[in-house]
């Protein structure tokens, strides 16, 4: 076998072993990302972007990127301890939970386009609030079995770790997706840059207010999600839900605003409920809108065709020319009727 035989059956394997590469270090620098807002152990946080990572790389590469996964799961937990085998379940905890939540998805017929309603019931439901379930359960029960925790602070531990893998789930997933189909658009006026640019602006703005707030005023966040899907569809709403929900992950790490005077579990029931509904409002109204936008496109394209075929059934007329259809003159059953 010659050598260039040899790097071109070689150049696949390559290929894939940077890209596993690069799962490992986006895991890993994304982990770190969340460890600044660590609220339990200096391990378990409200913002676990591996997650949505995770998730993503599954569904668009296939269960083959798992080993990735666990490999950018051990590289992390190993360095928090508080020892090897409670690290290693907690690792196989984290890698468990996005296949199992891809496994979920894939069985409902989820695209990751996002552009139906059902792929965005699926994304919140299955994906995020079932699917990890699975880490957080696992990575809590690990660490009171090994006596880093008492069995008292498990619910409280349970609920940080899994609103942080949910919102991985939420806010990232969707914002990785769609970033993945974006493209440099062209001939767009000064005007749409100006309103995408107050449109992000806006909420970061309304949602630093909300959740600083000792009033509650988390429900302002919502126009500038309505906002985002009605006009921007996906590409406009991921990133709206993405920053409202750092924002709101800090004032709940912090315990701003309306997180203040809670103790931790109401705290994190506060923050997923509003990151919840937050990510479902903006990815359910824009699937909805694409949903909307792509059905008139058919009907359009439908009477396109059919004013086609009509023009070579009378080529001597011109749609101008033809009569108005009414029903009464064309039902000749119903006006012989005795």
């Amino acid at each position: 076998m010659t050598d260039a035989a040899r790097g071109a059956r070689l150049k696949p394997y390559a290929a894939e072993g940077l890209r596993l590469a690069a799962v490992v270090a986006a895991y890993y620098v994304s982990a770190r990302i969340g460890l600044q807002q660590q609220l339990v152990r200096g391990q378990v946080t409200p913002f676990w972007p591996p997650t949505g990572i995770a998730l993503v790389v599954l569904l668009l590469w296939g269960l083959r990127a798992w080993p990735a996964v666990a490999l950018g799961a051990f590289l992390v937990n190993v360095t928090l301890g508080p020892s090897i085998l409670p690290v290693l379940a907690i690792t196989v905890g984290n890698t468990v939970a996005p296949v199992c939540a891809c496994l979920l998805l894939r069985r409902v017929g989820f695209r990751t386009a996002l552009d139906r309603l059902r792929d965005a019931l699926a994304l919140v439901f299955l994906g995020a609030l079932i699917g990890m379930v699975i880490s957080a359960t696992v990575g809590t029960g690990v660490l009171v079995a090994s006596g880093a925790l008492t069995a008292q602070d498990f619910w409280p531990t349970w609920s940080v770790w899994w609103t942080g893998d949910a919102m991985g789930v939420l806010v990232v997933a969707p914002f990785l997706l769609a970033l993945r189909t974006a493209r440099w658009p062209r001939g767009v006026s000064v005007l749409r840059w100006a309103e995408a640019a107050a449109l992000l602006g806006g909420t970061a703005a309304v949602s630093l207010v909300a959740t600083h707030s000792r009033v509650n005023l988390l429900f302002l966040v919502g126009p500038f999600l309505i906002w985002a899907a009605f006009r921007f569809q996906l590409l406009g709403a991921a990133p709206c839900v993405l920053i409202a929900s750092v924002i709101a992950v800090d004032a709940g790490a912090t315990g701003s605003g309306p997180f203040s005077g809670h103790d931790l579990l109401a705290q994190m029931v506060i923050l997923q409920a509003f990151n919840g509904t937050v990510s479902l409002t903006a990815l359910v109204l824009s699937a909805v809108v694409t949903e909307r936008n792509r059905t008139l496109r058919e009907i359009e394209g439908a009477c396109e065709r059919l004013t086609e075929v009509l023009a070579r059934l009378a080529p001597d007329e011109t749609p101008d020319q033809w009569p108005p259809f009414r029903p009464e003159e064309g039902d000749h059953r119903k006006r012989h009727r005795p």
